[in-house]
């Protein structure tokens, strides 16, 4: 397949338009493409600068301008150039102006606003970092979601992406030797979630881990039969108490994410926080 060139204009930060181009090109397997990221473009001067670059490196333009000046000014050069321009909010910002009624405020990188939501953001994702790995059992009961299950089920990125998406996450590892504090099978606040996969697969991510360690792959970590063994373990303990359980085999890290926030909304322990006890 053919080189491609993809620029990428935004006057923010460009996150959400990062995330846009992601998504869209994760349907296609193999392309080869290259990415130039131009963002804070908030002037005809910061953009007439960049036009050269396009010209070096013509491909297909995908930007979020609300400037009309600017964005009139990309749009023509592009046209000059020959150049695909697509404005990749555009559709449906003017669906949801006919939807509301109400003009949209053009205003560069209003998502990205210091509000409530932003500083309950930052405070969830300090929280489960400061709760990864079994740490801090005293303050489970302050999480919204909590995440358990045998090494290497993917529970620290599952927890870190959750964090931004505002949920207060602590993950507790299942180890047969040395089981959970009693706390946990006391609370009723957090929504509580078992993470499980197959033994197979689990066994291939342990010995990869083990390699990329410079350990030995055989020990009992990584052996078929021990693996089988903490597997039932932790589906014993999550059938006894009755958590839901979900399966990451074959689950990204963004699918088993919105399982658990759709868990979450069922549950409504963010709207219900248990108080700690006495």
């Amino acid at each position: 397949m053919a080189r491609t060139h993809i620029h990428l204009f935004s006057d923010s930060t460009g996150e959400t338009l990062q995330m846009v181009a992601n998504a869209a090109l994760a349907q296609f397997e193999g392309a080869d493409v290259v990415r130039h990221f131009w963002p804070m473009v908030r002037s005809r001067q910061h953009l007439e600068r960049i036009m050269p670059e396009l010209e070096k490196a013509p491909g297909l333009i995908l930007f979020t301008l609300v400037n009309e000046d600017t964005r009139d000014l990309l749009e023509d050069r592009c046209r000059q150039l020959g150049m695909p321009a697509v404005d990749a909010l555009g559709v449906v910002t003017t669906a949801l102006e006919n939807h509301l009624g109400q003009e949209a405020h053009g205003r560069p990188g209003r998502q990205h606003r210091m509000d409530d939501a932003y500083f309950k953001r930052v405070d969830a994702i300090h929280f489960t970092i400061a709760h990864d790995d079994g740490v801090g059992s005293e303050d489970w009961h302050r999480a919204d979601i909590l995440l358990t299950g045998v090494s290497r089920t993917s529970k620290t990125p599952t927890s870190i992406y959750l964090a931004n998406r505002g949920f207060k996450v602590a993950n507790i590892p299942l180890v047969i030797e040395s089981p959970p504090p009693p706390v946990l099978f006391e609370l009723s606040g957090p929504l509580i979630v078992g993470l499980t996969t197959a033994p197979d697969r689990l066994v291939q991510i342990r010995r990869n881990r083990l390699l990329s360690l410079n350990e030995a792959s055989q020990t009992a970590y990584a052996e078929h039969e021990r693996v089988e063994e903490e597997i039932r373990f932790a589906r014993r303990m999550f059938a006894d108490n009755n958590w839901p359980v979900i399966d990451v085999t074959r689950r990204s890290i963004e699918e088993t994410a919105a399982a658990i926030i759709k868990l979450a909304g069922e549950h409504g322990s963010r709207t219900k926080p248990q108080e700690k006890p006495i």
